[in-house]
């Protein structure tokens, strides 16, 4: 299969499918932070605990970061533009993920099983899969750049 034909055969969706996609990342990531900072709230989760806040400001700013970058989607999304602001959404992801791993704001005492233990093993592969989701993007927008020449 060369690169033509393969590009003919990896199709993107309509715009109008991909336009009503990024509405629903959005509100999905609205309801999400609702539920995080509203109601229930955080602090309805027996395990977090109150070092939760710690990570609170980034993660909240993570979830602006989505709700703009899927606006300007909505508006306009090239293969360049999708590209790059996956990259900026997805290192902003990864920085709460480091944080979250710094903080740990995690109390699985009350558990017999061995929670953080797994809560940090998951953590560990989500970094690792945002650092290959970061370079799967830039060598994307490198590509783009190199075939718009």
């Amino acid at each position: 299969m060369t690169i033509a034909s393969h590009r003919a055969a990896v199709r993107r969706p309509s715009a109008g499918a991909r336009r009503f996609g990024y509405l629903v990342a959005i509100g999905f990531t609205v309801a999400g932070w609702y539920v995080i900072n509203v109601r229930p709230g955080w602090e309805a989760v027996p395990f977090l605990t109150s070092d939760t806040a710690d990570v609170l400001g980034l993660l909240n700013f993570s979830l602006f970061v989505g709700i703009a970058v899927n606006l300007l989607y909505v508006v306009r999304d090239p293969r360049w533009l999708t590209a790059l602001g996956d990259v900026v959404t997805t290192g902003v992801g990864l920085a709460v993920l480091v944080t979250a791993w710094q903080v740990f704001p995690f109390d699985f005492d009350a558990y017999t099983f061995g929670w953080a233990g797994l809560t940090r093993l998951v953590l560990v592969l989500a970094m690792v899969g945002s650092a290959i989701a970061i370079v799967v993007q830039l060598v994307t927008l490198v590509r783009l750049a190199v075939a718009s020449r």
